[in-house]
């Protein structure tokens, strides 16, 4: 398995809206094979890896 790639409290942006995010919380999602994050900003939804980018 590989490593995720980015980490709790570690500001990233939504590539979606470019809007820069701060990472509360991660897991991996097994049957998917891929990490989820929870962000602090929008607490009620979900993020997978591709759908962030390092600032």
């Amino acid at each position: 398995m590989e490593k995720n790639k980015f980490k709790q409290d570690q500001k990233v942006r939504l590539k979606k809206t470019l809007e820069t995010v701060t990472i509360t919380n991660w897991s991996y999602v097994k049957n998917m094979k891929r990490y989820s994050y929870t962000i602090k900003e929008h607490p009620e939804t979900f993020y997978f890896e591709e759908e962030l980018e390092e600032l």
